[in-house]
């Protein structure tokens, strides 16, 4: 190259005296005209070919020629014509000397080649829909650089020849520069989107249109930050999602993949097993066990391939860009010791300082920029991987069968999608730590080893003791953790059970127990926490004193070893600057390490669950419907609800000729309703043959209600003509309980049908049926909540020979009797075989136990027996998809009592405020209120609130710590600058003993007092989540029922869990980060200010900046995650109600909707997601350039005091501020910590506000204690109204029951049988008038004392978790005689008896493992033990045969003779005994008598005895 210059009479290429060595830099001319020109030339057209590949690959549509892409192309002409003039010109001028001109000729042509090139690309670019090139701005980023050199030079030469010299050179050099640098700046930007590709969205999202530059920058992110600041942002104003990030494109493409994953899992299982079957017994078992773990093992590992297939290729980029700043983060250090050379250095020229000072910023600056590219590449893989996940577990949560679905609670599922999803979420950003760390941990330990020689050997040393302490330390701590969950894990299913059952709760007066329960709970987790967070404060100490720690040992070992080691600036500072960076990867390691086992863990657990069994489609065979022939065919059929599990149904053989009606009956837990799942394909199939011909509707004998309109209910994803709908609707008898709803059929059902009656949600199920127009209509016990009226009409307007339904097949499971004669065909079951079949006249004349049965109960029963209310009889045998329901209401919320009274809902079908009583119209059918985001700043309040439980006794100390803490930072940092500077006498520095042991007093000091702080912030923490969730649980258990109606038990459920996990943890975490961050930043501008006082120019406006970039930040980021934690929710509401209503979505064939409606719901919760992990990068990216300032600030103006600064000052002043980028964004984010999770604050505190009951107890009341003796009750002109402002419910009742009468209620639906009751318990408090219960008006009494004096058998009996006897006698206050006495008259003590653990036998969730009608018999036991003087029964035979049915009203006539009994009836023939019936109309009494005079009177209680065909 040297003799190429020489030919052109140039100087050779390199020489150090010109470019280093001299007070006036300067390049070679032989280097700027060569090597200067090409470097751009080469890297684009070595890369040109890699990237038009990609481009070919990647065709995103053409783009419009634009006058952006224009511009270019006129500025790469001229550029290029630029070339070409200087090559003829040098060509004509200088012809006879060519030989010697080689370097000007070929620099020109080579340049103007390479631009032509550039041309040919943007073009390309255009054509394959290129917006933004990161190729071609890196090409003019290169170009701009390498011309800086000769237009300093021209500028130079320009300043010393003057201009005229050679003005046609000069102006075409800097006309050339001025395009290069157009070219660059329209770099910039963006082109116009592709053709036919113009979007249709409403809010595209910015990061489309953004350029390159704006893309690394966050810059596109600005408007929305801006538009926050301004307002608070709402759902509408974030960008609809990318197509890349949308559920629909993520888990179409991974679904296949997993299904193929699937296929080779199951073959490994299939040669497994082969290999098994040959081994004896115990092997086999052995064996089964281990093939059980390997599948579990191996189904995690096929999951991560598959994610990792799908997205790892993009996640490898964000690898690169951690690489990248890992490189630039440790040249930081080195360029530190060339500055701090160069300081050292008298005779150094300025300019190197400069150029050190600028090679930090820049370095610095790059460092950050690849950080956050990382950071958001690894979020937006979590984010899709979340999509991913969810939708997973969504599609096979809607195929998993039963005993799969049996393993795991919904509480379970919904754990995989939320915990387990985060856990993956983690290991995304962390993964890269596992592999890095150590490769960061062993760099520093080699530039270490490089400044100090063997002495860093001691750091390592420290390194390896501060280690097993962490590791230790975290041992532990993961251990209290598992501690501290399994007590939160049992006190949220505490609270969700009483949630589910706070009806009975309020009823029992149980509430006192149940708290003192969660308590306990509560304490036991308080205690496992407090200890943790001991643990964790001695981890944060040693981890924050690591730098002092590694700092001392290694400074201690150099200066020891030999007198001759002295410790100058560079020594010191540079060490410093590399145990700064060595701490990040420390502190990652262990953390990157946990979390990959979590993610492990959590991907084992997720693989288990997507690898479970599936309904099989070969369960039943389907076929079209034929005009004649049999529609439903089971031969031969042996059912089981598991492969392993006993048969439910054996030697099952039915042929259900079109058309005809068939009614299955038998004993409760005889098969009836497996039976029908037989026949959906909800068993499994053992042996035989199933089909079903055409399509089907089913009905469930729970009705599967969710949380929407009636008219959706009903209408199930159909569109049908409107008069077809009100034809469902009259058939179905709902037209009258529309008229009663506010909103009509517009009016929103609650959870799981809570505003509506059982009756009401049987025939909303009903009619869902009907409206389908399907073959053939399974229906599962649909009349047995509606009253006998209604399920005549409906029987004979649907499901009977003459109703709607006459040419269907129908299959109805029934208890009623008046129905069979018109069955064409009878089935008996019993113990899971069909006993006896035929029409109702044959099995009479065969004289069997039907028959037997028949004559028994027709005597008594007529046709009465018909609505026996089998409300939802569950078998042992039978799993229960809807009672695992964690997060929503128990099925007995049917209203606050239940019965077919259907003006209790009126109470709470508007929303709640007390204050519009003018409801806006749209809002009417309006009844749960969702989950609201709060707007704005997080209210001062709520800081006070927080701080004020703490003390302020405790918060003025903590201050004072941190300030004490931080100033020993000071004094140590500033005592090794002191240190450094110490002067040199004979090789040798004076009194390093001393100065050693000063510098390790006041780090050990710091170390002290950083443990100090943070155990007093986290037993603040704790003292103040303590009182939060005390709170919180009084003010839930003292709200009025009506507010459980309106608040989904999702949201109370929500607070309980995550609110208060987040006070107890994130807040206080958040909190010591804060301070101790904001403290170190107080401590390093201190230090850059007493080296250089006029810093503080620079550093006040920068703060400014800081404080204004951050206001905008925080305001916008709490907005986004309330937006998020509100959109949350939703999905976790319909994963409940699928897994709920699976069997229901099944049999309708729905899924393909409900797939849909949850990838709409988690889109929308990621819209919000999405902006708030980039506004974290986006304020990041601004606020460390504002870093980077100081660090420029910092280094510039040393280089301006070389004369003032000592080296020691200089460098304790720059190694501090290159701290600074990373406190600022730590501050920010710790800020936005405490700011976001704060929010939690406020919301526990939201119902402090909300209406209360009345006291549970009266202090001094002067209650007798067997108060009421007698058992009188007396109503004196009694009115009641569901809430202000609407119409009484109950209107000037005035009536008396005397001792030991027995009374029935009775009543049309809505007449306000139950609303009497209501008032008896104080549900309900009176609008006017009183009651007098043994002439104590009981509006004095305590809730507590009157409710725990009366007993009420409920409509729907709940049982909670816990032992048998906790469900009878939560405060212990009976002997075990007293409970076994009940038990026995319950007719449950041989049940029990048989039981291994007796009384302490464990009840599921909900009493899952009882069938119904033993849970009723449990409410019947608690009535017995209270034995109070008055006795309400909630018509409470509803879930019992007609057998079990007897002995309870004969235990009741008999256990209860001296009491006074209230029924409120809907079998007319259970009252015919009564001393008096009252018939309540529209909220009056209208009628009272006994029995046969009100019959004799021929009223409206004859008129519905006539009904019942009992007179």
């Amino acid at each position: 190259m040297d003799a190429f210059c020489r030919l052109s009479g140039l100087d050779p290429l390199w020489d150090w005296n010109r470019t280093w060595y001299t007070a006036n830099p300067d390049l070679t001319q032989c280097f700027q005209n060569t090597v200067l020109v090409w470097v751009p030339c080469i890297y684009l057209w070595l890369l040109a070919p890699f990237y038009c590949l990609h481009l070919y690959c990647h065709d995103s549509g053409r783009i419009r020629m634009s006058c952006l892409c224009t511009a270019k192309m006129v500025l790469g002409f001229l550029l290029a014509s630029f070339g070409f003039v200087e090559f003829f010109y040098i060509l004509l001028e200088r012809s006879q000397e060519i030989q010697e001109h080689m370097v000007f000729l070929l620099s020109p042509i080579i340049r103007s080649m390479t631009l032509i090139l550039a041309l040919c690309i943007i073009q390309l670019e255009r054509v394959r829909g290129c917006r933004s090139s990161v190729f071609l701005f890196l090409f003019w980023v290169l170009a701009v650089v390498c011309s800086l050199v000769p237009l300093r030079a021209k500028i130079q030469l320009a300043m010393d020849e003057g201009i005229a010299s050679d003005i046609v050179r000069y102006l075409a050099f800097f006309s050339y520069f001025t395009i290069q640098l157009a070219q660059l700046f329209l770099c910039c930007f963006a082109d116009q989107p592709p053709e036919g590709k113009t979007v249709l969205e409403k809010n595209p999202c910015p990061v489309k249109d953004a350029s390159f530059l704006s893309k690394i920058l966050f810059w596109w992110f600005t408007g929305l930050v801006v538009k926050g600041y301004r307002t608070p942002l709402a759902a509408e104003d974030l960008w609809t999602l990318r197509e890349e990030d949308t559920s629909r494109k993520i888990i179409s493409e991974l679904e296949e993949d997993w299904t193929d994953e699937c296929a080779e899992l199951q073959k490994q299982e299939k040669a497994l097993a082969l290999g098994v079957a040959l081994g004896s017994r115990r092997l086999q078992d052995q064996a089964q066990l281990l093939r059980k773990l390997q599948k579990e093992q191996s189904s995690g590992f096929f999951l991560l391939r598959t994610m990792a297939r799908k997205f790892g290729p993009y996640f490898l980029t964000g690898t690169l860009c951690i690489i990248f700043h890992d490189a630039f983060m440790f040249a930081i250090p080195q360029v530190l010791s060339l500055l701090l050379d160069f300081m050292r250095d008298e005779d150094a020229p300025l300019w190197k300082g400069y150029f050190y000072a600028a090679l930090m910023f820049l370095l610095s600056c790059l460092q950050s920029l690849f950080s956050h590219q990382y950071m958001y590449t690894c979020f937006t893989v979590g984010m899709r991987v979340k999509t991913a996940v969810m939708g997973l577990v969504y599609r096979k949560s809607l195929v998993i069968n039963s005993s799969a679905r049996r393993t795991c609670t919904v509480g379970e599922i919904v754990n995989l999608v939320s915990a387990d999803t985060q856990k993956l979420m983690d290991f995304v950003v962390y993964f890269n730590a596992v592999w890095l760390a150590p490769i960061e941990i062993s760099l520093c330990l080699f530039f270490l080893w490089q400044h100090l020689g063997p002495s860093a050997l001691a750091g390592i040393a420290t390194v390896i003791l501060i280690f097993p302490l962490n590791g230790f330390i975290a041992k532990k701590r993961s251990k209290l953790q598992e501690v501290q969950m399994k007590f939160m894990d049992g006190r949220i299913r505490l609270m969700n059970e009483i949630l589910n059952g706070i009806k009975i709760l309020k009823f029992y007066a149980w509430e006192k127990a149940f708290l003192e329960q969660v308590l306990g709970h509560r304490e036991k987790e308080l205690k496992a926490l407090k200890k943790s967070q001991i643990l964790y404060s001695i981890s944060i100490a040693s981890f924050n004193s690591s730098s002092f720690l590694i700092a001392f040992s290694m400074f201690g070992v150099y200066v020891t070893l030999d007198d001759r080691n002295v410790l100058d600036a560079q020594k010191v500072f540079v060490s410093m600057a590399l145990i700064n960076i060595l701490k990040t990867p420390l502190s990652q390691l262990p953390f990157a390490i946990s979390t990959t086992m979590q993610a492990m863990v959590s991907l084992r657990r997720l693989g288990k669950y997507l690898c479970s069994e599936e309904l099989k489609g070969d369960n039943v065979s389907k076929a079209p419907s034929s005009s004649d022939g049999e529609d439903v065919v089971i031969e031969n059929g042996t059912f089981s609800w598991s492969a392993e599990g006993p048969p439910c149904l054996k030697r099952i053989s039915i042929h259900v000729p079109r058309g005809s009606l068939v009614a299955v009956v038998g004993h409760v837990g005889s098969g009836k309703s497996s039976l029908l799942s037989a026949m959906l394909g909800e068993t499994e199939k053992r042996s035989g043959r199933v089909t079903v011909k055409g399509s089907v509707a089913y009905v469930p004998q729970q009705a599967w209600i969710q949380n929407a309109t009636v008219q959706d209910n009903i209408l199930f994803g159909c569109d049908k003509p409107k008069t077809w709908y009100h034809r469902v609707l009259e058939a179905c008898a709902l037209l009258p309980d529309l008229e009663i709803l506010p909103a009509g059929d517009a009016t929103e059902i609650g959870e799981k049908g809570l505003n509506l009656s059982g009756g009401q949600k049987q025939r909303v199920s009903l009619a869902r049926a009907v409206y389908r127009k399907a073959d053939v209509y399974l229906m599962d016990d649909p009349l047995s909540a509606v009253d006998a009226h209604v399920g005549q009409h409906i029987f004979d307007k649907v499901i009977g020979p003459k109703g709607f339904l006459r040419d269907k097949t129908r299959i109805l499971v029934t208890h009623g009797m008046n129905f069979l004669p018109q069955a064409d065909l009878i089935l008996v079951l019993g113990d899971g075989e069909i006993t006896e079949s035929g029409s109702y006249q044959e099995l009479l004349s065969r004289h069997g136990a039907f028959a037997e049965f028949i004559h028994t109960f027709a005597s008594t029963e007529r046709k009465e027996s018909a609505i026996q209310r089998a409300g939802s009889r569950r078998s042992n045998a039978r799993l229960s998809m809807v009672d695992f329901m964690p997060f929503s209401r128990d099925l007995s919320q049917e209203q606050l009592i239940g019965g077919d009274t259907t003006n209790t809902n009126l109470q709470n079908m508007e929303p709640v405020s007390e204050t519009d009583q003018e409801q806006v119209p749209e809002d009417l059918g309006k009844l749960t209120e969702a989950d609201k985001a709060r707007t704005g700043r997080v209210r001062l309040a709520m800081y006070k609130k927080y701080f004020k439980t703490i003390g302020l006794a405790i918060i003025i100390p903590i201050v004072f710590l941190y300030a004490f803490q931080q100033g020993a930072s000071l004094a140590y940092n500033y005592w090794l600058s002191v240190w450094a500077d110490d002067p040199i006498v004979n090789g040798t520095q004076i009194d390093t003993d001393l100065k050693l042991t000063v510098f390790g007093a006041l780090g050990f000091v710091q170390g002290i007092a950083i443990f100090g702080t943070t155990v007093a912030i986290s037993i603040c923490g704790i003292i103040a989540s303590r009182h939060l969730h005390m709170d919180l649980l009084i003010n839930v258990l003292r709200s009025p029922m009506s507010f459980f109606e309106v608040t989904p038990s999702g949201n109370l459920l929500n607070r309980f869990a995550k609110e208060i996990d987040a006070i107890d943890c994130m807040v206080p975490d958040g909190l010591k980060m804060m301070l101790s961050y904001v403290f170190k930043l107080v401590e390093v501008c201190v230090i850059v200010l007493i080296a250089m006082p006029f810093a503080a120019v620079i550093i006040l406006p920068l703060a400014f900046l800081y404080a204004f970039v951050q206001s905008f930040y925080v305001a916008t980021s709490c907005q986004l995650r309330r937006l998020e934690a509100v959109s949350r929710s939703p999905i976790y509401t319909h994963f409940n109600e699928t897994v709920q209503g699976a069997s229901v979505i099944r049999a309708f064939g729905e899924q393909p909707r409900f797939i849909l409606q949850a990838n709409k719901r988690v889109d929308f919760n990621q819209t919000s997601y999405f902006p708030r992990f980039v506004a974290t990068r986006w304020l990041a990216v601004n606020l460390e350039f504002v870093g980077n300032g100081v660090v420029l600030a910092a280094a510039i103006l040393s280089v301006m005091g070389k004369g003032t600064l000592s080296p020691g000052m200089v460098g304790l002043a720059v190694s501090h501020s290159l701290q600074v980028t990373g406190i600022l964004s730590w501050i920010v984010r710790s800020w936005t910590d405490v700011e976001n999770n704060i929010v939690s604050v406020e919301r526990v505190n939201e119902y402090a506000d909300t209406a209360k009951e009345a006291s549970w107890s009266i202090e001094g009341s002067s209650l007798p204690r067997d108060w009421p003796q007698r058992g009188t009750i007396e109503f004196q002109d009694y009115g009641l109204q569901y809430r202000k402002g609407l119409e009484l419910a109950l209107k000037g009742i005035t009536l008396q029951i005397h001792e030991r009468e027995r009374v029935g209620i009775v009543g049309r639906t809505g007449a306000g049988k139950s609303s009497l009751a209501l008032g008896i318990f104080r549900i309900l408090e009176a609008a006017k008038g009183k009651i007098f219960i043994d002439g104590v008006n009981i509006a004095d009494v305590g809730l507590h004392d009157l409710r725990s004096r009366i007993t009420i058998i409920p409509q729907d009996p709940v049982l909670f978790s816990g032992s048998l006897r906790m469900n009878l006698d939560p405060f212990d206050i009976y002997t075990d005689e007293q409970v076994w006495r009940s038990l026995e008259l319950a007719h449950l003590k041989n049940f029990v008896s048989n039981l291994p653990d007796k009384l302490s036998h464990e009840c599921s969730e909900g009493g899952e493992n009882l069938s119904l009608g033993q849970r009723q018999l449990v409410c019947l036991a608690r009535a017995l033990l209270r034995k109070t003087k008055i006795l309400v029964l909630d018509e409470a035979t509803a879930a019992v045969d007609l057998e079990t049915d007897t002995l309870i009203q004969s235990t009741i006539r008999t256990q209860f003779a001296d009491c006074t009994v209230l029924t409120v009836a809907h079998r007319l023939n259970t009252i015919m005994d009564y001393t008096r019936v009252i018939v309540m109309d529209r909220g009056q009494v209208s009628e009272m008598d006994s029995p046969a005079n009100l019959i004799a009177q021929r009223g409206q209680f004859y008129r519905m005895c006539r009904e019942a065909g009992l007179v």
